[in-house]
C-alpha cells in the first residue's frame, strides 16, 4: 500500500478533531524543583523497535504525514490500546523506518468491505473517511510480519494521498526537528542541574564531596550495577506476551487515572469506553467514531450499550439453563453409575452384558431350539461379550439376539381336532359358506387320521362383503390356532415379506418373523389378505416373495434376510383373500387351493341380518330389543330396494343407520317402543336407491338380456339392435351389411361382438336360406349404461340372439337371461360366475330363485335357438 499523509484534520481547528481528546495530553514541566530521575529518564534515548515500548516524551498536536493501516471489524478509540499485525512487505518498512526515526505514529482506518483480509487497500474508497491516530507502543517482528501494540489519541480524517518524494522531507524535517528539541531539552535540564548544584554546594560545602565519593565508592556502584544486571535477568525471564499484557494493562490505567479529572465527568471518554466494550457491527461503531456532535455520540453509544446488555442477559439466561440442565444429567449420571456399583457389590444386580447374557439364556430354556440356530446364539452371545457397551455393533448385535430368542422355537398350540366341536364354532359365527365350511371340516379330519397337522395355503376369492376375512378369524377359533393378519395391498417393498438385512439402519425382521414372535406359537392361522393388489416397485416384487412363503415344498427352510437362519413354517395354516383371481401372478395362483365364496341371495342375506347384523347393531347402539322392532317386509324391502350387491357390508350399515335413528327418537320423544315395517323404512334410510324393475317389460324384436360377473357381484346387462338405414335389395347394389357397436366395451367382448355377427349370418342362413336380413343391413348394436366398462366373452350368446332376433323381427322369449361364450362355429363354451349372475336377475323374478328358477344348459346355438324362438324350427347345422 502506498503511504498516505494526513494533513490537519477537518473536524476541528487546530487539533484534528480531538473532540476534547487533548485534555489527557501530558502537560509541559518547566518546573525547577523536577527531580533528577524524571530528568535522566527523558534524556533515555528510543531503544530497539523489536524489544523496547516506542514512546517518545510528548504526541504531537499537529502530525501532518502518517502511514495508513487498514484493518476490518473493531476500530480503535481514544485512550484504548489495541494490537494490530500487519503483513505488508513495504507497509512493514516504511512503519520500521519511521520507528527507528522516532516517529512512531500511524492511521488506522476500518474497511468499508469485511471480507477483504489484506492490510493494504488500493482505493481510499476502500476504507472509512474517519479514523484514529495512534502511537506504536511496542512493536515486534515476527518472521515476515510486524506484531504491533498501537493506542488510540485522536479521531483524524484523510484528505489526499502524498507522493513518495514529500514523504522524504517530511521525515527528515520531522527528525530535524526532533534533534533540536532534544538539543534544547539537553541544555535546560543541565542549566537546571548546575542551579541546583550551587544551591545545595552554597547551603551544605560537604555536601559535594559526599556525592564525590559515593561516585567513588566501588563497592556502592558495584551493588548498583548488581542490581541493574537482576533487574535485566528478571525483565529476560518475562515472555513477549506478558510483557504486552503488562504494556496494555499500565497503559490504560494510566489514561484513566492521568489528568486528575472524574472519568464520569467526561463524556467523550464515556461514549468511546462504552463503544469499545460493545460487541456490535463494525458499521454501527464507525458511527461513533465519525460522530462529532457529542449529544448524538451519546446517543449512539446509549443504543449500542442497551442492546449489548439484553444481548448479555440473555446469553446469561441462556447460560444458566445449559448450566443446569449439564449439572443434572451429569448428577443423575454420577448416581446412577453409583446405583449400580452400590447393586453389584451387594449382589442385587449384575453387570449389563451379563444380566443381557442370563435373560437370553433364559428365555432358550422351555424352548426346543434347533441346532442350526443355537450354534448361531452361542456365537453372537461371545460376541456380545466383547464388544463395547456403548458402540453401534452391541445395539445391533443385542437386537438379534432379541430376535433370535424371543421366537416360539418347537412350541405349538393344542388343536380341536373334534369336528362336532369345530362345526359349531363355524356355524355359529357365519351364515351359509358351505364350500368353505366343508374344506375346514375336511382338513381336520385330515389331520385325525393322520396324526399331525399340516400347514395348507386356501385362498377365499370373491366379490367384498362376503365374509372372506371374517370367516378366517373364525377357523382359527375353530382349529384353536393363534390368529395373525397382514394386508399385501398396495405393498411394493420385498422387505415387508423377507425382512431388512441386518446391516441397514433401523432394520427389522420381516411379517412373518413378527407373527411368530407375537404368536407365540409355530403353527398360527395366518391371513394374508387381498394378495391380487400387490404392486411392484423398485424395492422388488412381493408377489416374488410369497412364493416361497406359500409353497409347501419350501416354506420348511423359510429364510428371513434379518434373522439369516432357516425357519420352519410348514405348520402354519395360510389363508388367502382376493376379489378377482385373475390378478393373481400364475405362479402364485399355482401354490393356492382356490375357494370360491359367492355372494348370498336375499333369503341368506335376511338370514344373516336377523341372526348376526341385528343384535350386533342393537349392542354397539343401545336399543334394547323391546324398543324396537324391525319387520322381515321392512328387511326384504331394505335388501331389495337398497343393498342388492353380493356382500352384506352395506347391509349392515343400512341396519346400523336404521338403528341410529331409531335411538335418536326414543331419547328426544321418549317413545317406548318402535315398529319399522315397509311401509315407513324410508323415514329410517331415505328414499330407495334401486327403483326401477326392468329396462323393457316386454322386449322388443333385437333386444335381449343378459347377465355380468363383476369382481362386486353380478348385474343384468341389456343387448339392442337396430336397423340404421332402410334396406336395399336391388340386386345391382354390391353394398354389403355392416355392424356398429357401442357401450364402452373392451378388447375381448369387442371380438365377441364381430364373431357373434359373423355366425349369425351363417346361422340365419341355415334357417331361413331367403332372408338376406344381416347381409345387406346396417346394423348398430349397443350395451347400456357406457359410462360403466364391460368386458368379457360371456356375451356371445346374448348377442347371437338379438342379432337373430332383428334379422327375423321376431321378439325372443320373454323373462329369460343368457350367459356364455360363443365360438365361431356355435359352440357354447363353459361360463364363471354361475351364482352371481343368477343373483343379478333376483330383482326380475316374483318368487325365490331355488324353486322357480328354470335352468337351460347348452353345449351348441343350436340348444339355444330352441329356447328363445320355440315358434321357429330351424333346420340342423352341419357339426
Amino acid at each position: 500500500m502506498k503511504e498516505r499523509y494526513l494533513p490537519e484534520d477537518e473536524l476541528g481547528a487546530g487539533d484534528q478533531g480531538s473532540d476534547g481528546d487533548g485534555e489527557d495530553k501530558p502537560e509541559s514541566s518547566a518546573d525547577d524543583s523536577e527531580n533528577v530521575a524524571e530528568e535522566e529518564a527523558s534524556e533515555q534515548p528510543v531503544m530497539n523497535y523489536n524489544m523496547a515500548a516506542l514512546t517518545t516524551t510528548t504526541i504531537p498536536d499537529y502530525f501532518p504525514n502518517i502511514p495508513v493501516i487498514a484493518i476490518n471489524r473493531n476500530p480503535v478509540f481514544p485512550r484504548f490500546i489495541k494490537m494490530i499485525e500487519v503483513n505488508d512487505k513495504k507497509l512493514c518498512e516504511l512503519i520500521k523506518r519511521k520507528v527507528k526515526l522516532n516517529l512512531p505514529y500511524a492511521g488506522i482506518f476500518l474497511k468499508t468491505d469485511d471480507s477483504n483480509d489484506k492490510d493494504v487497500v488500493k482505493d481510499l474508497s476502500d476504507i472509512y473517511k474517519v479514523g484514529m491516530f495512534v502511537q506504536i507502543v511496542e512493536m515486534r517482528e515476527l518472521d515476515n510480519r510486524l506484531q504491533m501494540m498501537v493506542m488510540g489519541h485522536r479521531r483524524i480524517s484523510i484528505l489526499r494521498q502524498l507522493p513518495e518524494e514529500i514523504q522524504l522531507q517530511s521525515d527528515m524535517a520531522a527528525v530535524a526537528q526532533q534533534l533540536g528539541e532534544q538539543i534544547a531539552q539537553k541544555d535546560q535540564k543541565n542549566q537546571r542541574r548546575s542551579r541546583r548544584q550551587r544551591r545545595l554546594e552554597k547551603q551544605n560545602g560537604a555536601t559535594n564531596g559526599t556525592l564525590d565519593e559515593v561516585q567513588e565508592n566501588g563497592a556502592t556502584n558495584g551493588k548498583l550495577d548488581e542490581v541493574q544486571e537482576n533487574d535485566a535477568d528478571q525483565e529476560a525471564d518475562v515472555t513477549p506476551r506478558e510483557q504486552m499484557l503488562k504494556t496494555e494493562v499500565m497503559e490504560n490505567l494510566h489514561q484513566i487515572m492521568q489528568t486528575g479529572q472524574r472519568v464520569l465527568d467526561n463524556p467523550v471518554y464515556i461514549c468511546d469506553l462504552g463503544a469499545a466494550l460493545t460487541s456490535a457491527d463494525p458499521s454501527y461503531l464507525q458511527q461513533v467514531i465519525e460522530e462529532t456532535n457529542i449529544p448524538e455520540r451519546l446517543e449512539l453509544v446509549l443504543s449500542l450499550l442497551k442492546k449489548e446488555f439484553e444481548l448479555s442477559k440473555l446469553q446469561k439466561k441462556i447460560g444458566k439453563e445449559v448450566e443446569d440442565k449439564v449439572k443434572k444429567q451429569h448428577r443423575e449420571y454420577i448416581l446412577r453409575e453409583q446405583l449400580k456399583i452400590i447393586k453389584k457389590e451387594l449382589g442385587i444386580e449384575k453387570d449389563d452384558k451379563d444380566a443381557i447374557e442370563e435373560k437370553f439364556r433364559a428365555r432358550l430354556k422351555e424352548l426346543v431350539v434347533p441346532e442350526h440356530v443355537q450354534t448361531v446364539i452361542d456365537e453372537e452371545l461371545n460376541k456380545l461379550a466383547t464388544l463395547d457397551n456403548h458402540s453401534s455393533e452391541f445395539s445391533v448385535t443385542r437386537n438379534y439376539l432379541d430376535w433370535l430368542t424371543s421366537l416360539p422355537w418347537g412350541k405349538y398350540s393344542e388343536e380341536t381336532l373334534a369336528l362336532d366341536k369345530a362345526k359349531e364354532i363355524l356355524e355359529e359365527d357365519h351364515y351359509g359358506m358351505d364350500e368353505v365350511k366343508k374344506r375346514i371340516l375336511e382338513f381336520i379330519a385330515v389331520s385325525q387320521l393322520k396324526g399331525s397337522t399340516q400347514g395348507k395355503i386356501l385362498c377365499f376369492h370373491g366379490p367384498p362383503g362376503v365374509g372372506k376375512t371374517s370367516i378366517a378369524r373364525s377357523i382359527a377359533r375353530a382349529l384353536n390356532r393363534q390368529y395373525f393378519r397382514f394386508s399385501v395391498g398396495g405393498m411394493s417393498d420385498v422387505a415387508e415379506i423377507k425382512g431388512h438385512r441386518r446391516t441397514y439402519v433401523g432394520a427389522m425382521p420381516g411379517k412373518m418373523i413378527q407373527c411368530l414372535k407375537k404368536t407365540k406359537t409355530e403353527n398360527p392361522l395366518v391371513l394374508i389378505d387381498e394378495v391380487d393388489k400387490m404392486s411392484r416397485g423398485h424395492q422388488g416384487d412381493p408377489a416374488s416373495a410369497l412364493l416361497e412363503l406359500l409353497d409347501p415344498e419350501q416354506n420348511a427352510n423359510f429364510l428371513d434376510h434379518y434373522l439369516d437362519v432357516n425357519i420352519d413354517l410348514s405348520k402354519v395354516l395360510f389363508i388367502c383373500t382376493a376379489n378377482v383371481v385373475d390378478y393373481i401372478p400364475e405362479p402364485l395362483k399355482d401354490r393356492m387351493e382356490l375357494i370360491d365364496v359367492s355372494g348370498y341371495v336375499a333369503e341368506e342375506k335376511l338370514a344373516i341380518a336377523e341372526k348376526y347384523l341385528l343384535p350386533q347393531a342393537r349392542e354397539h347402539s343401545g336399543v334394547k330389543e323391546e324398543q324396537l322392532t324391525v319387520s322381515k317386509d321392512a328387511m326384504y324391502e331394505l335388501i331389495k330396494a337398497y343393498c342388492r350387491e353380493s356382500g352384506v357390508r352395506n347391509l349392515q350399515k343400512h341396519v346400523e343407520k336404521i338403528l341410529r335413528k331409531a335411538a335418536f327418537k326414543i331419547v328426544s320423544e321418549g317413545t317406548e317402543q318402535l315398529t319399522v315395517d315397509s311401509s315407513n323404512i324410508q323415514e329410517y334410510v331415505g328414499i330407495p336407491k334401486f327403483t326401477k324393475e326392468r329396462m323393457y317389460d316386454v322386449n322388443p324384436p333385437g333386444v335381449v338380456t343378459g347377465l355380468a360377473w363383476t369382481a362386486y357381484g353380478g348385474s343384468t346387462l341389456y343387448i339392442e339392435t337396430v336397423l340404421k338405414k332402410a334396406l336395399d335389395f336391388d340386386p345391382e347394389n354390391k353394398e354389403k351389411g355392416d355392424l356398429q357397436v357401442t357401450g364402452n366395451l373392451g378388447d375381448v367382448i369387442k371380438e365377441s361382438t364381430q364373431l357373434a355377427y359373423t355366425f349369425s349370418k351363417i346361422f340365419l342362413r341355415h334357417i331361413d336360406p331367403d332372408n338376406k336380413f344381416l347381409e345387406k343391413a346396417s346394423i348398430h348394436l349397443h350395451l347400456p349404461e357406457g359410462a360403466t366398462p364391460k368386458d368379457g366373452p360371456s356375451a356371445g350368446c346374448a348377442i347371437v340372439t338379438a342379432l337373430l332376433s332383428l334379422g327375423m323381427d321376431k321378439p325372443c322369449r320373454q323373462n329369460v337371461a343368457m350367459t356364455g361364450e360363443i365360438s365361431l362355429t356355435g359352440k357354447v363354451l363353459p361360463i364363471g360366475g354361475v351364482k352371481e349372475k343368477v343373483i343379478a336377475d333376483f330383482a326380475d323374478l316374483p318368487d325365490f330363485i331355488v324353486k322357480d328358477i328354470e335352468v337351460h344348459f347348452a353345449s351348441n346355438y343350436s340348444d339355444v335357438f330352441p329356447v328363445m324362438f320355440p315358434d321357429v324350427q330351424p333346420k340342423p347345422i352341419p357339426s
